[in-house]
């Protein structure tokens, strides 16, 4: 169940507490990890928000995925999330923790959607032009790869979205054809 107001004051408070105990940078990478582990296991997740197994052995099966991989501050407030029964909603905290990191040191997420993946040249050559023309100084770039674009890109950043791709202008072309506007002008 989403609960983005209970997201956002438990990654508020994990952000408060790693920046008054100097551990920031550590647990923004424990929180990206946690983030990439969620995205890429779909099980996971699903033992997260299961009501059928219990939190005592949410608990433990969490501790021994992370263990030895987070910094101890992250791991007490994995254990916490779990103790109050909050663990099903640990990806959307992990997500909102991201986005308030981002906030805080002036990130801004560009998100380029290919159908083919991209060099690594195209890649700085995009995040420069960002730069300059939205005069930002820092971008974390996000790639994905479509091949039903055809051809093209999307680039998504602030709410912004940029659709030059092919799969864009073969569906204009075909409403302008389901409209058929030209034979209606000719009579």
């Amino acid at each position: 169940m989403n609960n983005p107001r209970l997201a956002g004051r438990y990654a508020k408070s994990l952000l408060e507490l790693s920046i008054e105990q100097n551990h920031l940078d550590a647990v923004y990478a424990d929180i990206k990890m946690l983030n990439g582990i969620c995205k890429s296991n779909p099980d996971f997740v699903a033992l997260l928000k299961s009501p059928v197994i219990n939190s005592d052995k949410k608990e433990k099966i969490i501790s021994a995925v992370l263990e030895g991989k987070i910094s101890p501050l992250t791991n007490a407030f994995v254990q916490l999330l779990a103790r109050k029964i909050r663990e099903s909603n640990l990806p959307e905290i992990a997500r909102a923790f991201i986005e308030q990191y981002n906030e805080l040191k002036q990130i801004h997420l560009v998100k380029i959607t290919t159908a083919v993946p991209m060099s690594e040249t195209l890649k700085n050559d995009i995040l420069a032009k960002v730069k300059t023309d939205a005069g930002i100084e820092h971008i974390e770039l996000e790639t994905v790869v479509k091949e039903e674009l055809i051809g093209g890109f999307k680039l998504e950043m602030g709410g912004n979205l940029v659709d030059a791709s092919i799969l864009r202008d073969l569906k204009d072309v075909k409403k302008q054809f389901s409209e058929n506007i030209y034979i209606h002008k000719m009579r």
